[in-house]
């Protein structure tokens, strides 16, 4: 995301924590989650944004026939149920805690339209976030509708490399240090554990890339 999120860091939790604020920080609480505890519901009122101080989050939804969709996961610094800013009333999607003391902070939508509404580079801030973050569902949407397994999965490096990488002085190699588990990745492209593993060792084998627990290093000969 270094490339385009506007945002130091990508640590949105430093811009619009209102706990940041002297006007708000008295009275401003964090939340405490263990993992596979639910923050929200699908249905639930859209009445606060949250922002991640530590541990993982995951967004999704499920569909009618049950199956659970990952739209996200979410680590420190990163905002989620922000269409609430935008005026949506009920959870169209669930947000639930991957890690154990999962520390989240809660902004009710009347303080953070109160803080767009004091300033102007603030507000731009958040609607850029907004924006961006819709432009990158609607890419990993696209992946899970209409590409097979091994072009979602090499998508998904690009997009890691775009957002987690860079060059290793010594080798040349593209290194990516990134914060999701084997589990993640494959519920991000829609695939089965086994399945991710099967992908990760056709490349390592064909020396494409090594990996180990969350680090990926994508060779130079195929960067």
């Amino acid at each position: 995301m270094n490339s385009l999120w506007v945002f130091e860091d990508v640590n949105l939790f430093n811009i619009l924590c209102p706990h940041k604020f002297k006007k708000f920080k008295a009275c401003h609480d964090f939340d405490t989650y263990k993992k596979c505890d639910y923050i929200y519901f699908e249905d639930d009122a859209a009445n606060k944004v949250y922002l991640i101080e530590k541990g993982k989050v995951k967004i999704g939804y499920y569909n009618e026939d049950g199956s659970e969709v990952v739209k996200a996961i979410l680590s420190k610094g990163e905002l989620f149920g922000e269409k609430a800013i935008l005026g949506e009333g009920v959870r169209n999607e669930f947000a639930q805690s991957l890690e154990n003391n999962t520390s989240i902070c809660p902004v009710s939508v009347d303080t953070m339209h109160e803080l767009m509404r004091d300033s102007q580079s603030f507000s731009f801030k958040v609607y850029k976030f907004i924006g961006f973050k819709f432009k990158k569902l609607e890419r990993r949407i696209q992946l899970l509708l209409f590409k097979d397994s091994k072009t979602r999965f090499s998508e998904f490096l690009s997009e890691l490399c775009n957002d987690y990488g860079y060059d290793c002085d010594k080798t040349g190699d593209n290194i990516i240090n990134h914060p999701y588990t084997q589990k993640d990745i494959a519920s991000l492209i829609g695939v089965s554990r086994p399945t991710l593993n099967i992908l990760l060792n056709e490349l390592k084998e064909a020396n494409v890339i090594d990996f180990k627990r969350k680090q990926i290093r994508i060779y130079k000969k195929s960067a």
